[in-house]
């Protein structure tokens, strides 16, 4: 095999030109959420994504050993970006010793990301039972059927275990909400708004929280 047949795309070459408008300092609301909110509605109703809320959520452990992953959001408030996950998945093991966390939002039909990062904290009971009622009857055994991030032998395990639940508690009677199940919400301590530009020379206006709790704005070079 050559190496042209290794690597069939010239990756170097493969670039999109951004658009001309940008983004100003006397457009932005006046807090990243308001902002947020914003061209969350763009994304969601002109951005042509699949899953505008979907991101991608970095943490690290207690050893500074990075892991990634795109989760859904399922609400925002002044107070944080909310999401949920098996508390002994990877994520909430690594939130559990380093609760600094990334938040990326990658709308990349649209030239654009937004970037939180902040403080992560366990969501209460009787928010996350709130949200656990929302979902759909197969997603709340989902949630008791997969002991996310473990080893399993086979995907059979996984199915078997579905369909014991699935007996369990048919469609129309209540799951109750795992114990190990819950939200994490992320305070942002910053939130980057990033607009692809013509040239590469990206907008990139960032919110830094103050210790008042008002928010600076400042411009970064692309």
């Amino acid at each position: 095999m050559t190496d042209r047949d290794a690597v069939p795309f010239d990756l170097a070459s493969m670039r999109k030109q951004y658009r001309a408008e940008g983004l100003s300092e006397t457009e932005l609301a006046a807090t990243p959420v308001e902002q947020f909110a914003r061209w969350f509605k763009q994304a969601a109703t002109d951005g042509g994504l699949f899953e505008p809320n979907a991101m991608v959520v970095s943490t690290a452990d207690a050893e500074g050993r990075p892991s990634a992953r795109t989760v859904l959001l399922k609400h925002f408030d002044e107070q944080g970006f909310v999401f949920y996950t098996n508390y002994d998945s990877r994520k909430a093991r690594d939130l559990g010793e380093n609760p600094y966390v990334s938040l990326l939002f990658p709308w990349h039909p649209m030239a654009r990301q937004v970037i939180v990062t902040g403080i992560a904290r366990r969501t209460g009971r009787d928010e996350t039972a709130a949200y656990f009622r929302t979902r759909p009857h197969g997603s709340q055994l989902g949630a008791w059927a997969s002991a996310q991030s473990s080893v399993i032998a086979t995907r059979a395990d996984i199915d078997g275990a579905y369909a014991e639940l699935a007996a369990r508690y048919p469609e129309g009677e209540q799951v109750p909400v795992p114990p190990n199940w819950g939200g994490f919400r992320v305070a942002p301590r910053s939130v980057e708004f990033w607009q692809g530009r013509e040239n590469r020379l990206h907008d990139r206006l960032r919110y830094t929280e103050r210790s008042d709790g008002s928010w600076r704005v400042e411009r970064l070079s692309p």
